[in-house]
C-alpha cells in the first residue's frame, strides 16, 4: 500500500526543502531531510510528529545547543507529514518512500513478523524501532443519544471504523471480533475521526474508533457542540483480548478528558512507536535518539502537547517487540537503559 500525504503536508515539505536549500547553498550537502510520517491531522500523532520535528533538527550553520541554540541531531532538518496512519506508515518506510513514522506497536510486530493485518503479505523485516512514545488510548465515541452502552450495542448502528492503512481498523475488527460482531453486522464506514465526527454532529454516525491518545482533538471539538459517550471496552471479552494479544494492556481514559465524559472510562491500549529502516546509516539514528531524550527535547514535550509529557525515557523500550536501530540501540546502551 502506497504511503499517502495531504497535499497540504506536501507543500509544506516542498516549501521547506526549497527554503532550507535556498538559504544555505554552501552547506547544502550536510543537510539531511527527515520525515515523520504520522496519522490524520485530527488526531495524536500529527501534533507529536511535529513536536518530534522540532526536536531532532538542526540544521547547517545553526547556533550550538550549548549557546542557547538548537540541541537537534548535527545537519538535520525533520518534517512531520500527514499521512492515512500506521499500516501505511510502516509500508512506507519498508519501501524506501520514507524515513520514519509512527505506529501502533501491534502493527508494527505485524509487520516484521508477516503475521496478523500483513498475513500472507511478507514479512517487512527491515522495520526497526527507534523508541516506544505513550500508551494509545482505544476510543469508541458514541452519540449520548444512540443507545450504546457497550460494544454489543453497535450491532445495526452506523460505525466508522476509521481509514484502510490505519491502525485503528485493524484493532476495530478485532474488537469486533471479540464481541460477537464484524463489519457486517454493523453499517460500516471507512473515514477519519474528523470526519466521522463531522457526521455525527449532523445525526448521520452513531458511533466511531480512534486510536491516539487522549485528548485527541477531533474528539475534544466535538464534545463541545455534541453530547456524547466514550463506550466502556471491558468485561470478559475485553479480558479474553489482552489475553490473546500481548500487546494490549489495560487502560483508564481519566473522567474529564473530555467536555461531558465525567466519569473514569475502562478501555484498552497499545504503545505509540517511532520506528524506521534498517537502512538508515547508524550513526544518523544515533544522534536522533540522542536528541530525542536531550533535556532541550523535555521542555518542548512537556510544554508541547498533553500527551508529550508520557513521552519518556524511563519508557522508550517498553512494549517494542521488534528490534532496536542498530543506532538507537547504542544510544541506549550508552544511556544505561539497554544492558551490552
Amino acid at each position: 500500500m502506497s504511503l499517502s500525504f495531504t497535499g497540504l503536508a506536501k507543500a509544506a515539505a516542498i516549501l521547506s526543502i526549497a527554503g532550507g536549500l535556498a538559504a544555505l547553498p554552501a552547506v547544502a550537502q550536510d543537510i539531511q531531510f527527515f520525515r515523520i510520517a504520522t496519522g490524520g491531522t485530527a488526531g495524536t500523532y500529527f501534533p507529536i510528529g511535529g513536536l518530534l520535528s522540532n526536536a531532532i533538527s538542526n540544521p547547517p550553520g545553526s547556533r550550538a545547543c550549548e549557546e542557547g541554540g538548537s540541541c537537534g541531531a548535527p545537519g538535520v532538518i525533520a518534517t512531520a507529514l500527514a499521512s492515512n496512519g500506521s499500516v501505511a506508515n510502516i509500508n512506507g518506510i519498508a519501501s524506501g518512500q520514507i524515513e520514519s513514522g509512527f505506529s501502533q506497536s501491534d502493527v508494527a510486530y505485524w509487520a516484521h513478523t508477516g503475521t496478523g493485518v500483513f498475513e500472507g503479505k511478507g514479512a517487512l523485516e527491515n522495520v526497526r524501532a527507534i523508541a516506544n512514545l505513550y500508551p494509545e488510548s482505544i476510543h469508541l465515541v458514541a452519540r449520548a443519544d444512540a443507545g450504546i452502552a457497550s460494544v454489543a450495542d453497535l450491532a445495526g448502528k452506523k460505525v466508522s471504523l476509521d481509514e484502510p492503512g490505519s491502525g485503528t481498523l485493524v484493532d476495530a475488527r478485532i474488537i469486533l471480533e471479540a464481541y460477537g460482531l464484524s463489519e457486517d453486522d454493523v453499517e460500516a464506514e471507512f473515514l477519519k475521526p474528523n470526519q466521522a465526527a463531522d457526521l455525527m454532529r449532523d445525526n448521520n454516525m452513531d458511533a466511531f474508533f480512534f486510536v491516539g491518545g487522549f485528548p485527541a482533538g477531533a474528539i475534544t471539538e466535538l464534545a463541545t457542540s455534541q453530547d456524547i459517550v466514550l463506550v466502556p471496552i471491558e468485561g470478559p471479552e475485553a479480558d479474553a483480548l489482552l489475553e490473546e494479544y500481548g500487546f494490549f494492556a489495560e487502560h483508564t481514559i481519566p473522567g474529564g478528558t473530555y467536555e461531558g465524559v465525567p466519569d473514569d472510562v475502562q478501555s484498552i491500549s497499545v504503545g505509540a512507536q517511532w520506528v524506521t529502516s534498517a537502512e538508515q546509516p547508524d550513526d544518523l539514528i544515533y544522534e536522533i535518539t540522542k536528541a530525542l531524550w536531550n533535556d532541550n527535547s523535555r521542555a518542548l514535550l512537556d510544554n508541547g502537547h498533553a500527551k508529550g509529557a508520557s513521552i519518556v525515557k524511563e519508557t522508550a523500550l517498553e512494549g517494542i517487540g521488534i528490534p532496536l536501530h542498530a543506532g538507537a540501540e547504542r544510544f541506549y546502551k550508552e544511556a544505561g537503559l539497554l544492558q551490552e
